[in-house]
């Protein structure tokens, strides 16, 4: 018997609750600030940067299967990042996100979210928090779910961030969160 005990399951349980809220809720606020947009918002720039809010729809969809299904999980891409070559055009998902149709590009971040949710469930029931993500990073080190989750956070919390300058660009929507009757 070890003499450090344990943490108790229902401690883990609380923790990854609490991440999980907090991934959802910049997924949603991040979801609000790219709404309802037409081809022309979703192609909208704004001062020097190149950024677009379609582009960073459909980077955080590209984000979702990367970080999630792939490097924690160990699944594959899927569709359709397996069939680009990322070394022939490293920006794919910017400059395709602005060209995409707004069904489109919505339809692709929405089933990468719901893929991930699917895949964060199973990998925290199998392995934790503290259970090890699918990949390591070059020095050796494989990091545990808990960092790739808060990795996502940060992802999330980043771009929402780009989202607010870009949407108050294109149509003066501003605010920290989305509203209570806003779904995705």
């Amino acid at each position: 018997m070890s003499d450090v005990e344990s943490e108790p399951a229902s401690s883990v349980t609380a923790e990854a609750d609490s991440l999980l809220s907090v991934l959802e809720r910049n997924r949603r606020t991040f979801a609000w600030k790219t709404s309802g947009l037409d081809q022309e918002g979703l192609r909208a720039t704004t001062a020097a940067s190149g950024m677009s809010l379609g582009g960073l729809v459909k980077h955080l969809a590209l984000v979702e299967a990367d970080w999630l299904a792939v490097k924690l999980a160990g699944q594959e891409y899927g569709p359709p990042w397996d069939e680009v070559d990322f070394d022939a055009d490293p920006d794919w998902e910017w400059r395709t996100g602005a060209l995409d149709t707004p069904g489109d590009v919505y339809a692709l971040w929405r089933d990468a979210v719901e893929r991930s949710r699917e895949v964060v469930a199973d990998v925290i029931n199998e392995r934790g928090l503290d259970g090890p993500a699918s990949f390591t990073w070059p020095d050796g080190r494989t990091p545990a779910v808990r960092a790739i989750l808060l990795d996502m956070i940060e992802e999330y919390a980043r771009h929402t961030g780009h989202a607010d300058i870009l949407r108050e660009a294109v149509d003066g929507r501003v605010g920290e969160g989305a509203p209570k009757d806003f779904s995705f």
